[in-house]
């Protein structure tokens, strides 16, 4: 063992103690689940130790439910939340608020939409009559519809000058085609004019449902006062979970592609990866230690240690698998010199082919294994993340015990575990690999031109 990996692993061990040490342990939260008469998904977990309440509401609303041409409908409907009600205008909603020292806003997603609420105890009764307020009765004004077009449409022209931004949009539409996850959340420009008021309306009525719904809450609050504010703010509200429109398959790609995107830049912008697992996938536990010792471990990862470290190739690099509900991807992201780019990503392949050829390490599985394990509470270490962490597992259907079973489920993982799941789940053959980069100077070799 080098004395560069002796230094990560003591670095590793001593953050994990710390870790250990400082953060609320997983069996401190005591989560209570109900399911409404409304068919609302509520969960609570008190904690009493500042007075603040976190509200978190996860609405099965997300892209996947909008029709193609008029992508970026679900995020629309989710950033006009606050831009008026039919009680007040967009200038009170943030004015009361804003008075009380609260948060209040929403989101959009590709699985689920996300509303948030954060306010002090004294204030939790005017912040649910907000929350409920935006949610239940949204009314879309025409002004605030063509602003917040105007003002997505801006964005993404801005984006369209990150080599970052080119290269995964590039490589999500390459690797998922005309399903939902293959576009962007916030649509593009020309999906973005079609929408109407109407179709806000008509989404906003058919997917704003308790049934499409998880709350959670969390804080100085107690179980009675939850359902009595529950009771008086939801109470109205009506509706049984919404049958999901049919969606194209989300199939493989056969073979390997090359996305070459030509700019003026210094440095090359590079994504290589492809289709990869659902969240609900049993081996996600196995991919999640086999990436961290590839790409997903920082500086104690093989790609930081071989392609930064030992050969200086690169300014950044890590790997990831993104999962969610119908399908995901695992990407390697990296940017180097034009002029390196060949080198960089034919090491990056070499490092595939490795993990996928021989076992890992038994300290690189214990690392893995031991950081994974011990940084898992920094993700439950606030009421913000408490409350975001519930919706996502009530969603994903990974269950209340989720938070104590983590552990075991990362530490039963064994080399063989990661060996298997490294070649079932990693095909250097089907790379979808996207460079957006000065092409004339990084001259991409024949071999990795498809």
């Amino acid at each position: 063992m080098n004395s560069k990996f002796k230094k990560i692993t003591l670095l590793s061990f001593i953050l994990n103690f710390v870790l250990l040490i400082f953060n609320y342990p997983s069996h401190a939260l005591d989560v209570k689940r109900e399911v409404l008469e409304n068919g609302l998904v509520l969960m609570i977990v008190e904690r009493h130790n500042l007075p603040v309440v976190r509200v978190g509401l996860g609405i099965n609303a997300g892209s996947l439910n909008e029709p193609a041409d008029k992508a970026g409908l679900a995020n629309l409907v989710a950033a006009l939340l606050t831009e008026g009600t039919a009680g007040r205008t967009a200038r009170q909603i943030s004015e009361e608020i804003e008075f009380v020292g609260g948060r209040l806003g929403a989101s959009g997603g590709y699985d689920y939409v996300t509303a948030g609420l954060s306010v002090l105890k004294k204030d939790i009764s005017l912040g649910f009559d907000l929350l409920s307020d935006i949610i239940l009765n949204p009314v879309f004004p025409e002004d605030e519809i063509n602003k917040k077009k105007e003002r997505i449409k801006g964005g993404l022209k801005a984006s369209e000058e990150d080599p970052r931004f080119i290269a995964s949009k590039n490589f999500r539409k390459a690797v998922f085609g005309d399903h939902p996850y293959g576009r962007l959340v916030t649509g593009a420009a020309g999906t973005i004019d079609r929408i109407t008021r109407g179709d806000l309306v008509d989404f906003h009525s058919r997917y704003y449902v308790p049934g499409n719904s998880v709350m959670a809450v969390v804080g100085d609050v107690t179980e009675e006062e939850v359902k009595a504010l529950v009771d008086k703010y939801f109470g109205e509200w009506k509706g049984a979970k919404t049958p999901p429109p049919p969606l194209p398959p989300l199939n493989a790609a056969k073979a390997g592609k090359t996305i070459t995107v030509d700019r003026d830049l210094a440095q090359a912008t590079v994504i290589l990866g492809h289709i990869g697992v659902s969240r609900d996938n049993p081996d996600y536990y196995a991919l999640s230690v086999m990436n961290y010792i590839l790409g997903g471990g920082g500086f104690a990862s093989r790609l930081m240690q071989n392609i930064r470290e030992d050969k200086g190739l690169v300014y950044d690099i890590y790997s990831y698998f993104a999962a969610d509900r119908y399908g995901g991807s695992f990407q390697v992201v990296l940017q180097t010199k034009n002029e390196s780019a060949n080198t960089a990503i034919s090491e990056v392949l070499k490092e595939i082919n490795t993990i996928r050829t021989n076992p890992v390490s038994d300290p690189e599985l214990s690392d893995a294994a031991s950081f994974l394990t011990g940084s898992f509470p920094m993700r439950i270490e606030t009421s913000d993340r408490i409350a975001g962490f519930l919706v996502a597992v009530e969603y994903y259907g990974l269950g209340v015990d989720y938070i104590d079973s983590y552990p075991g489920y990362i530490n039963s993982v064994t080399k063989e575990d990661v060996l298997r799941a490294a070649r079932k789940y990693l095909d250097p053959e089907k790379f979808i690999l996207v460079v957006v980069a000065d092409q004339e100077k990084t001259a991409l070799r024949k071999e990795f031109r498809k």
